[in-house]
């Protein structure tokens, strides 16, 4: 029973229906010998006869009515199958793991990612995103725990494909009563003087800001050490530091709250990000949509 062939099956379902081997051999285009050779062989293997041959015709034993009806479930089981993988091949059914920094989470991920499970087409697709800091996205993506990452485009993605995602600016957030708030726009150098609302040292801002310091010479007075931009703006709102925030993050925050965005006017504030992948064999066809999906976001929300 364990060397069962689907093939077969399906020709003796075809005999059980049509009640003629010569015709099933017309249909599937295969000579009648080779299907009465395989119905022995399913005979031999289930141990007992499974057709009566008549003078026009077969018809099953009841041991052969009993085999057509799992022979049927096991076919119509197998095309379910057939088209399950179909839609997986063609992209349109599965699963996507993301690992993305917290700049990205809190910008235009999410609606970008919402805009592409909307399309009908996508309706089969799951995306599932995880904060993680650049060198642990990157890390993560290498050692196959996801298959797309995005993070700063200066982080080491050596070995990896990546494509070119969408850009932020990081500008000084202050208390509206705070010195700093009244400029238009500062140089980080101008503003070292001042206690800050600090990331995690290993988050994309911290490792720049840590960067532009020693170039300075000097290092970040840090007064609060905080997990996300929303714990740093509510910080800021009650003016116990400043903190350099994307924006893009800012701006919705600054709408509502005592506080002022200055943007900062060094080169490096321009920020850019990648989405990266192992490779584009790598990557399975709903994941291949979702990364072109980000390449066309990406280009419509980086400016020329």
């Amino acid at each position: 029973m364990r060397h069962l062939d689907l093939l077969t099956l399906r020709l003796f379902a075809a005999v059980c229906e049509q009640r003629s081997i010569a015709r099933v051999a017309e249909q599937e285009s295969i000579v009648g010998s080779a299907i009465s050779k395989r119905l022995a062989q399913l005979e031999d293997a289930v141990g007992t006869p499974l057709l009566v041959r008549k003078r026009r015709g077969v018809v099953p034993t009841p041991a052969g009515e009993t085999l057509l009806e799992h022979a049927r479930t096991m076919l119509a089981s197998m095309g379910q199958i057939e088209r399950d993988m179909a839609a997986y091949a063609t992209g349109i059914r599965g699963h996507v793991r993301m690992l993305v920094t917290a700049s990205v989470m809190a910008e235009s991920l999410a609606d970008d990612v919402a805009a592409f499970l909307q399309h009908p087409a996508h309706r089969d697709i799951q995306v599932s995103m995880e904060e993680r800091v650049s060198p642990d996205v990157v890390q993560g993506i290498r050692e196959g725990s996801a298959s797309i990452g995005i993070c700063w485009d200066a982080a080491d993605l050596s070995g990896l494909e990546t494509c070119a995602y969408r850009s932020d600016h990081l500008a000084i957030v202050a208390h509206e009563s705070h010195p700093v708030a009244q400029a238009a726009s500062v140089c980080f150098a101008e503003v070292l003087g001042y206690e800050f609302v600090s990331m995690p040292a290993l988050s994309a801002v911290q490792v720049l800001l840590a960067r532009a310091a020693a170039v300075e010479g000097k290092t970040l007075a840090h007064r609060v050490l905080v997990s996300n931009f929303d714990a740093a703006l509510r910080v800021v709102s009650a003016n116990l530091a400043i903190s350099v925030v994307p924006r893009e993050v800012a701006e919705p925050f600054a709408r509502t709250a005592a506080v002022r965005i200055v943007p900062l006017g060094d080169a490096w504030a321009r920020r850019r990000f990648a989405v990266c992948y192992r490779s584009s064999q790598a990557l399975t066809p709903c994941a291949r949509l979702l990364v072109d999906h980000l390449a066309r976001a990406g280009h419509a929300g980086i400016p020329a």
